[in-house]
């Protein structure tokens, strides 16, 4: 599979995920959480008509000065945030550089949380060393372990894990 910005946000959320997603085992057509998700992005790009697709990603939102992504949660920052830097790697990758902005738009919140990341050149090479170490793990045999955390009841992959 390809390297793409959901392998990157799973790889910090949860390892088995990106493993399983990876190797093409996608449970994710059946749950709900995904599916919420999925209808926010559809809102806002009825909404706005942002939505772009470059290769094998699809960009949220980009402007003059900022890629915008939108996340229905900030319940993993540091995901998003990876997720962000590797679409504004391959933006780079294009000639086009610009700061990332993650939203998180809460259920149950009328504001929104707001992050501005910029990619530098030691966030850059961290992120080379990341997708090596998920392409090590998707080419790898063994399926990582189990994380036990409150996380894992609102996974896609929950039933395969735990039943």
């Amino acid at each position: 599979m390809k390297m793409n910005g959901t392998l990157i946000n799973y790889y910090f959320h949860c390892q088995r995920q990106c493993y399983l997603h990876g190797n093409r085992l996608n449970l994710e057509d059946n749950s709900e959480e995904v599916k919420i998700g999925k209808e926010i992005h559809e809102e806002r790009a009825e909404q706005r008509n942002t939505e772009i697709a470059i290769e094998n990603i699809r960009l949220d939102k980009l402007t003059a000065e900022y890629l915008t992504e939108v996340k229905k949660s900030d319940a993993d920052v540091e995901a998003a945030v990876w997720q962000l830097l590797f679409y504004l790697k391959i933006l780079k990758s294009k000639g086009i550089i610009r700061k990332g902005k993650l939203e998180f738009v809460e259920k149950k919140r009328n504001d929104k949380k707001i992050i501005i990341v910029e990619l530098d050149q030691k966030k850059e090479w961290q992120l080379e060393q990341y997708i090596n170490d998920i392409e090590k793990l998707l080419d790898g045999n063994i399926v990582p372990k189990v994380l036990n955390k409150s996380k894992c009841k609102k996974c896609a992959y929950y039933e395969y894990c735990y039943i």
